[in-house]
Protein backbone atom coordinates (compact mmCIF):
# COMPACT_ATOMS: atom_id res chain seq x y z
CA UNK A 1 0.00 0.00 0.00
CA UNK A 2 1.24 3.31 -1.22
CA UNK A 3 1.66 5.89 2.13
CA UNK A 4 -0.06 8.56 0.22
CA UNK A 5 -2.92 6.69 -0.44
CA UNK A 6 -6.30 7.00 1.63
CA UNK A 7 -8.20 4.03 3.08
CA UNK A 8 -10.45 3.04 0.67
CA UNK A 9 -11.98 0.60 2.56
CA UNK A 10 -13.21 0.37 6.10
CA UNK A 11 -10.92 -2.10 6.95
CA UNK A 12 -7.84 -0.31 5.17
CA UNK A 13 -8.18 2.27 7.58
CA UNK A 14 -7.03 0.32 10.20
CA UNK A 15 -4.28 -1.33 8.14
CA UNK A 16 -2.63 2.13 7.17
CA UNK A 17 -3.22 2.90 11.12
CA UNK A 18 -0.66 -0.07 11.79
CA UNK A 19 1.97 0.71 8.79
CA UNK A 20 1.83 3.96 9.59
CA UNK A 21 2.21 3.12 13.84
CA UNK A 22 5.04 0.78 12.61
CA UNK A 23 6.65 3.42 10.63
CA UNK A 24 6.55 5.87 13.44
CA UNK A 25 4.75 8.26 11.30
CA UNK A 26 2.75 10.51 12.75
CA UNK A 27 1.73 12.98 10.18
CA UNK A 28 0.34 9.72 7.97
CA UNK A 29 -1.50 8.44 11.42
CA UNK A 30 -3.26 11.78 11.86
CA UNK A 31 -4.24 11.72 7.86
CA UNK A 32 -6.72 8.51 8.94
CA UNK A 33 -8.46 10.65 11.42
CA UNK A 34 -11.49 13.33 10.69
CA UNK A 35 -10.53 16.61 11.93
CA UNK A 36 -12.70 16.52 15.03
CA UNK A 37 -12.34 13.05 16.06
CA UNK A 38 -12.80 11.39 19.37
CA UNK A 39 -9.63 9.08 20.44
CA UNK A 40 -10.82 6.75 23.58
CA UNK A 41 -8.06 7.51 26.20
CA UNK A 42 -7.26 7.44 29.69
CA UNK A 43 -8.51 9.14 31.98
CA UNK A 44 -10.78 11.06 29.37
CA UNK A 45 -11.17 10.91 25.87
CA UNK A 46 -9.50 13.55 23.76
CA UNK A 47 -10.97 15.09 20.53
CA UNK A 48 -9.54 17.24 17.55
CA UNK A 49 -5.77 16.38 16.07
CA UNK A 50 -3.90 18.65 18.07
CA UNK A 51 -4.95 16.01 21.38
CA UNK A 52 -5.05 12.95 19.34
CA UNK A 53 -0.84 13.77 18.02
CA UNK A 54 -0.03 14.44 22.02
CA UNK A 55 -1.72 11.07 22.83
CA UNK A 56 -0.24 9.18 19.17
CA UNK A 57 3.03 10.32 20.64
CA UNK A 58 3.20 8.38 23.70
CA UNK A 59 2.54 5.77 22.27
CA UNK A 60 5.37 5.74 19.51
CA UNK A 61 8.11 6.91 22.30
CA UNK A 62 7.55 3.01 22.97
CA UNK A 63 9.22 2.68 20.13
CA UNK A 64 6.88 -0.33 19.49
CA UNK A 65 5.80 -2.49 16.90
CA UNK A 66 1.63 -3.43 15.99
CA UNK A 67 0.32 -6.37 14.88
CA UNK A 68 -4.01 -5.78 14.50
CA UNK A 69 -6.44 -8.43 12.74
CA UNK A 70 -9.37 -7.33 11.60
CA UNK A 71 -12.42 -9.56 12.97
CA UNK A 72 -15.55 -7.94 12.42
CA UNK A 73 -16.77 -5.22 10.36
CA UNK A 74 -20.07 -3.99 10.20
CA UNK A 75 -21.01 -1.38 7.68
CA UNK A 76 -24.32 0.59 6.99
CA UNK A 77 -23.96 3.15 3.33
CA UNK A 78 -20.76 5.19 4.96
CA UNK A 79 -20.39 4.51 8.37
CA UNK A 80 -18.86 1.70 9.47
CA UNK A 81 -17.15 0.14 12.85
CA UNK A 82 -14.41 -2.21 13.62
CA UNK A 83 -14.12 -4.75 15.98
CA UNK A 84 -9.85 -5.55 15.67
CA UNK A 85 -7.62 -7.61 18.10
CA UNK A 86 -4.28 -5.94 18.68
CA UNK A 87 -0.57 -6.36 20.36
CA UNK A 88 1.66 -3.96 20.89
CA UNK A 89 5.08 -4.47 22.13
CA UNK A 90 8.05 -1.81 22.82
CA UNK A 91 10.45 -0.71 25.33
CA UNK A 92 9.29 1.77 28.01
CA UNK A 93 11.65 4.82 28.80
CA UNK A 94 13.23 3.19 31.52
CA UNK A 95 14.25 0.16 29.12
CA UNK A 96 11.78 -2.55 30.09
CA UNK A 97 10.00 -4.29 27.73
CA UNK A 98 6.22 -3.22 27.10
CA UNK A 99 3.53 -5.53 25.75
CA UNK A 100 -0.51 -4.30 25.78
CA UNK A 101 -2.86 -6.11 23.77
CA UNK A 102 -6.55 -4.80 23.30
CA UNK A 103 -9.68 -4.80 21.28
CA UNK A 104 -11.06 -2.17 19.10
CA UNK A 105 -14.50 -0.49 18.38
CA UNK A 106 -13.79 2.00 16.55
CA UNK A 107 -15.99 4.05 13.84
CA UNK A 108 -14.84 4.88 10.36
CA UNK A 109 -17.36 7.16 7.94
CA UNK A 110 -16.49 7.72 4.07
CA UNK A 111 -15.44 11.04 3.08
CA UNK A 112 -17.01 12.97 -0.45
CA UNK A 113 -13.57 11.76 -1.91
CA UNK A 114 -14.15 8.01 -0.79
CA UNK A 115 -11.66 7.56 1.45
CA UNK A 116 -12.66 6.23 4.81
CA UNK A 117 -11.56 8.28 8.28
CA UNK A 118 -11.67 7.37 11.58
CA UNK A 119 -14.45 9.20 13.76
CA UNK A 120 -13.91 7.85 16.96
CA UNK A 121 -10.93 5.85 17.75
CA UNK A 122 -11.77 3.19 20.74
CA UNK A 123 -8.33 1.34 21.20
CA UNK A 124 -9.79 -0.95 24.02
CA UNK A 125 -13.18 -1.49 23.12
CA UNK A 126 -16.01 -2.41 25.67
CA UNK A 127 -12.84 -2.77 28.14
CA UNK A 128 -12.92 0.86 27.91
CA UNK A 129 -16.31 1.53 29.89
CA UNK A 130 -15.00 -0.33 32.76
CA UNK A 131 -12.46 2.57 33.28
CA UNK A 132 -12.28 4.42 36.60
CA UNK A 133 -14.17 1.86 38.33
Amino acid sequence: MDQKMPAQTPEQAHELFVQFFNAGDIDAMLSLYERDALLVTEPQPVRGHTAIREAAQGWLSLKGQMDLTVEKVYQSNDIAILFSSWTLTGTDPEGAPVRRTGQTSDVVRRQTDGAWLFVIDNPQGAAATKAGE
